[in-house]
């Protein structure tokens, strides 16, 4: 009896004027098909509906109990803290902290700051991360690319508003960006960063890589007088133009980096020529930044010690100890408006560094991060950073790497690298004083040089998709000659639009039929030795029958798939089409796909009657017919269209407009073989939802088709059914290996083979004439089966819903019902035809 509910529901559709859909077992099941819905054995599928839905999004307690648990994963592991891990936590982040030092100072420089706020935000991330980090290699502070972005938004502001400091700027565009990147994480949008492809993400850190390089050049040799902010190529000018007047800057500058670079080779030669102490040179190597910066603030000092007022080369001064700027950030809209069009690429920039780094290390390492608490974590600690002075931070490539090889065991070596800046921030601000200015920009320029994607990687991406290493160029070059911001949206637009040209003009192709042979070296697989056993050993026939080891397999009538050319394919049934889509069937492509199959299906078939069109004024402008005078081709070869399948094993979801489109091209083609129906059937369909669509629409089972004497025609559907229990499951492979082991006599084999029929992954149909003796034995369990009125000796049941029997669960089952079908059609016709005969 129907609920309340549904009776209201009926009652305010009858009054809307809503049909509703109220298909029964009746329709379904006329003709000859048996298997009723008060079957046992059968099975019918509900359809999804909205309370479902509603039902599988709505969250319950459990689900938000977990959202607040995974807000702080620390929870999980720290109660298992113990001192190994300790031990690999002080390594690494005593390491990173000895390198975060002067990188921070350095980056600052890049985001036109005292130096000092590199050192607030070194220390807030590697604080503050820990906390909700699910990766335990990432160090988050100030980064190259986001230090030039935020330096950017401070010189812009300082243009408008010459009143406001420019860390009150910094802070306040790490407020909004950090809220913004919050607000993504607490919403579980971590999804969105797969939208940035690794193609942008190159170009991105490649072009970033050669902004900052060339513009820390000035800097390393002294010369100065023009923008080391504008475009690239403007400064590469620049510099060769004002080359003669370098200074002794370039002698910390160029030495210094000259000095890196030697270090890192001679560690790496050192460590491949002595593999036991490689990990020692490994560290050399990681601190040979701190080495650099300490050598030549000794040479600043011993230099420079008696003439603080007039140094011989530029160092950086005075750097005040503590945190000195620890205050509430000014936020307004004054200074809101000024970085405005800044925040999109200033986001993007936080996204794209820490997310692919921290997804690359998780990879590396064996273990998998969450995005969206990623984006929790940058979000908070750019919300909290500013109170302590800190400026917009993310994850560090160089770093990261360098806490990695250390060792690193949990987030909670960001505590250590933290107390190492603190020390740092207190003890060592005088030491700062003399280290040259030069010598930092040549640390920047060798950090950034490992973000330069190598020509051999490129070639990569050529082999792999060619057509992404086009975007990979324009996005550097962009960013050369205009800006990092532009460099970003121009590759990231461009891949947008490149992916959905392959979504908009994604081709399906017709399948046709090739039979093909399993082989081990020079002879065909026998499957009476199987390899595997339990539940997935395959089925055992007999030795005696050498077409056991073929099977039908479906392939690209062109074989553009690049299958063998030679390999003939054969067409599946006169008149029958298989058409398989290759990514996804939604309204940006249901038109390209089907117009596709339409014209290919007019090419290769003839219309049903050809006198469909009794006068020329009759036919439509776009079918003229023959030429005046000559008679319509009676004799063409071609067969006529009968049924069509489509392959929706890359479908997931449909839409409104695909659907839409699918019912104008069935409307279509019965026109063309009216008087005749075409069949529509659906092989691999995974989505319930895609099959409510469609059933919504009239397809899954067959529409009423009336003979000459107006009633229904005979058809009998063919349904895909497999043994409960089943011939797989472990208790029967441990009881064929038993049998085996006894060596039973031939007749003993075939006799088990009769009763044990086929493997529960095969489709067993009712039609199947192949004359093995399988199809032999299962076709007595079939028609002994209760579905056909009877008890089985083994309990069988059909594998999807006989309630739509044109949903089939391979392209096999498609196919046979398809020919089914067809030849019981062309079988009546010839009936007809001979009675018509007989009558005259």
């Amino acid at each position: 009896m129907a609920s309340t509910g549904t009776k209201v529901g009926h009652a305010l559709a009858k009054v809307l004027g809503i049909k509703l859909d109220q298909a029964g077992p009746d329709p379904v099941t006329r003709g000859e098909s048996v298997f009723s819905v008060s079957s046992a054995d059968t099975y019918v599928e509900e359809e999804p509906t909205a309370v479902e839905w509603i039902e599988e999004i709505v969250p319950t307690r459990a689900d938000v109990f977990n959202y607040f648990r995974n807000l702080l994963p620390f929870t999980k592991w720290i109660t298992r803290y113990n001192s190994q891990w300790l031990i690999g936590d002080l390594i690494a982040g005593i390491t990173v902290g000895a390198v975060v030092v002067p990188q921070g100072m350095a980056y600052a420089k890049l985001a036109e700051l005292p130096v000092e706020f590199g050192l607030y935000s070194s220390f807030m991330g590697v604080l503050i991360y820990w906390f909700f980090a699910t990766s335990k290699d990432i160090t988050i502070g100030p980064v190259a690319v986001m230090s030039t972005v935020t330096g950017n938004v401070v010189l812009k502001a300082a243009a408008t508003l010459p009143d406001v400091e420019g860390w009150h700027v910094a802070s306040a565009l790490a407020i909004i960006c950090g809220a913004i990147v919050c607000f993504l994480g607490l919403a579980r949008l971590g999804w969105i960063v797969e939208f940035i492809s690794l193609t942008s993400i190159s170009a991105f850190m490649t072009g970033s890589a050669l902004n900052i390089a060339v513009g820390q050049v000035p800097t390393m040799m002294g010369i100065s007088g023009f923008d080391t902010r504008a475009p690239t190529y403007r400064v590469v000018i620049n510099i060769l133009k004002h080359l003669g007047r370098t200074t002794t800057d370039a002698a910390m500058g160029l030495t210094a980096l000259f000095l890196l670079y030697l270090i890192r080779f001679g560690c790496s030669y050192l460590g491949n020529r002595f593999p036991s102490r490689r990990k020692a040179f490994f560290f050399a190597s990681t601190l040979r930044t701190v080495f650099v910066i300490l050598l030549y603030t000794l040479v600043g000092w011993l230099v420079n010690r008696h003439r603080r007022s007039d140094p011989l080369f530029k160092i950086l001064g005075h750097v005040p100890r503590g945190f000195q700027h620890a205050a509430a950030p000014v936020i307004n809209t004054r200074i809101i408006k000024a970085f405005a069009d800044e925040i999109p690429a200033s986001v993007i920039v936080l996204l794209i560094e820490h997310i692919s780094i921290s997804k690359s290390f998780g990879r590396v390492n064996n273990y998998t991060i969450d995005p969206s608490q990623e984006l929790v974590a940058i979000g908070v600690s750019n919300l909290l950073g500013p109170l302590l002075g800190a400026y917009p931070a993310t994850g560090s490539f160089s770093r990261t790497a360098i806490k990695s090889k250390a060792g690193v065991r949990t987030p909670f070596a960001g505590v250590i690298t933290a107390i190492v800046v603190l020390l740092a921030i207190y003890a060592l601000p005088a030491v700062f004083f003399y280290i040259p200015s030069a010598s930092l920009a040549g640390v920047i320029i060798h950090a950034v040089g490992d973000l330069i994607t190598p020509p051999n990687t490129v070639y990569k991406f050529w082999r792999i998709s060619p057509l992404e290493v086009p975007i990979f160029f324009a996005g550097v070059i962009v960013t050369v000659f205009s800006s990092i911001e532009n460099g970003i949206y121009v590759t990231i637009c461009v891949s947008a639009a490149l992916l959905l040209f392959r979504v908009v003009k994604a081709r399906g192709r017709f399948l046709g039929k090739v039979k093909v042979h399993s082989v081990i070296g020079d002879h065909l697989l026998d499957k009476d030795e199987p390899k595997d056993s339990g539940a997935f050993a395959p089925s055992r026939p007999s030795r005696d029958d050498p077409d056991k080891s073929t099977r039908n397999m479906f392939l690209p009538i062109d074989h553009h798939d690049g299958s063998n050319p030679t390999i003939e394919v054969t067409a599946p049934y006169p008149g029958v089409f298989i058409y398989r889509f290759s990514e996804g069937y939604n309204y940006p492509n249901a038109n390209h796909y089907l117009d596709d199959m339409i014209s290919t299906i007019f090419k290769q078939t003839r219309r049903t009657n050809p006198h469909a069109y009794g006068k020329l004024g009759d036919r439509p402008w776009n079918d003229p017919g023959p030429r005046r005078g000559k008679e319509v081709d009676t004799n063409d070869p071609r067969p006529t269209l009968k049924a069509v399948i489509l392959d929706f094993s890359s479908v997931n979801n449909v839409d409104l407009t695909s659907v839409q489109h699918l019912i104008d091209v069935r409307n279509q083609l019965d026109r063309y073989t009216s008087p005749e129906i075409v069949e529509w059937h659906f092989a691999c369909i995974n989505n319930r939802w895609t099959k409510r669509a469609l059933v919504a629409a009239g397809f899954g089972y067959p529409t009423p088709d009336l003979n000459e004497t107006g009633q229904f025609r005979r058809w009998k559907p063919i349904f895909s059914v497999a043994e409960i229990g089943g011939s797989d499951s472990a208790a029967a492979a441990a009881e064929w290996r038993d049998n085996r082991n006894r060596k039973p006599s031939r007749a003993d084999i075939e006799a088990a083979g009769a009763h044990k029929g086929d493997s529960v992954g095969d489709n067993i149909t009712s039609h199947q004439t192949d004359g093995s003796s399988d199809s032999e034995s299962l076709e007595k369990q079939i028609t002994t089966s209760r579905a056909y009125g009877t008890i089985p000796p083994a309990r069988q049941a059909v594998v999807h819903s006989v309630a739509r029997p044109l949903f089939h669960m391979d392209l096999t089952s498609a196919l046979q019902s398809a020919i089914g079908s067809a030849q019981r059609k062309e079988a009546f016709e010839r009936e007809v035809g001979t009675q018509k005969a007989f009558a005259a």
